[in-house]
């Protein structure tokens, strides 16, 4: 039996192919393991940083792929075909990471009624988010458009909330204004949507093009096109949230605000061409947020299940934003997987478009 897998050039992106992997039939399959059929997943501009911090955030192990490729991990559906794991029958249905293929093995560990692990050797050393799958046959949140809408915007907005999180214990570092670039970004407008529900300011960056798709979302209270940064009031204390990696934004806004740019996180790479080191700035210094530093945090200080408690709570008030902003896309097939991934490279892709792809034909 063989799976198909989608690959790309790891030092060159815009370098992809499809390839054929053999898979052991379900009789050879080792114990506790499953052979799960891939039937769709979300692709958005986050797999493309996934990609560019392949080797930096171990992305590049989790789906090993030949010497000089790699494997772009994505979040989506799976179907169980083969167990070899009691209590995980054929046709159960799971949710979690992926990788760009027909198929996966998985080694089943820890598992329970509501979900299980990968427990192979190549996939430790992450964070454990990436390893953890759902069971979610039967369960209406992850079925129909509804599942499409979790499996686009659910990982996103989880970096949204813990990145508002974080923000919001530090009171936004004395800053009442604040900047997001990249304001068509999922990600950027899942965190506008958390600022703004508890009063903050919130400044959308965002290019001349998506100007009405960021002003019709309602979660910014200003919307700036790039080269017009400048205009912005300065005599107030900011927090600036990097989505695009865009150096020269960058060094642009903290010259502007100076000393009154409390807090400078980097959170994306949307504009990754252009990122490059602009030397000492004035203001806050510019940091990384590490998303998996908060999860372990809050875990500790919140308990079991705290996590996921909050993001239901977050979750409920916005998903009626995405019914009425995100138009689901569907394509199948390795041509059309292919079509997606190199728009998605070069910033093709309109912001109100979500893309679920499957390399089944």
């Amino acid at each position: 039996m063989t799976a198909t897998d989608f690959i790309v050039a790891r030092g060159d992106f815009e370098t992809c192919k499809t390839i054929a992997t053999t898979l052991p039939d379900s009789d050879a399959l080792p114990h506790d393991a499953l052979l799960v059929k891939v039937d769709r997943f979300a692709f958005t501009a986050n797999n493309i940083t996934y990609a560019v911090l392949g080797d930096e955030a171990k992305y590049w192990q989790l789906f090993p792929a030949p010497n000089g490729f790699g494997n772009i991990p994505v979040w989506g559906f799976g179907e169980v075909i083969a167990s070899k794991r009691p209590n995980v029958p054929i046709g159960e249905r799971l949710f979690g990471y992926f990788p760009m293929a027909t198929h996966l093995v998985i080694e089943a560990t820890d598992v329970s009624k509501r979900g299980l692990r990968d427990g192979a050797a190549h996939r430790q050393g992450v964070a454990p988010v990436y390893n953890a799958y759902a069971r979610v046959s039967g369960n209406p949140d992850y079925a129909g458009r509804q599942g499409d809408y979790q499996a686009l915007l659910r990982p996103l907005f989880m970096l949204s909330l813990l990145a508002d999180d974080f923000l919001a214990e530090n009171d936004d570092f004395g800053a009442r204004t604040v900047l997001l670039s990249s304001a068509s970004s999922k990600t950027a407008f899942g965190l506008a949507h958390l600022l703004h529900t508890r009063g903050r300011k919130v400044v959308g960056l965002t290019s001349a093009n998506n100007t009405g798709f960021v002003s019709s979302l309602g979660c910014y209270d200003n919307v700036v096109i790039y080269d017009r940064v400048t205009s912005l009031p300065s005599d107030t204390p900011a927090a600036f949230v990097d989505m695009a990696g865009n150096s020269a934004l960058r060094a642009t806004l903290h010259r502007h605000f100076g000393d009154r740019m409390k807090c400078s996180v980097r959170v994306g790479l949307t504009h990754r061409a252009t990122d490059a080191d602009e030397g000492e700035l004035p203001g806050a210094k510019p940091r990384w947020f590490s998303a998996p530093d908060q999860i372990r945090k809050r875990a500790k200080e919140w308990g079991p299940g705290g996590i996921e408690q909050r993001f239901g709570a977050a979750w409920s008030g916005f998903e009626p934003l995405l019914e009425k902003c995100l138009t689901v896309v569907e394509s199948r097939g390795p041509e059309a997987v292919r079509q997606v991934y190199l728009d998605t490279l070069k910033g093709r892709i309109p912001p109100e478009q979500g893309h679920m792809l499957s390399l089944l034909g």
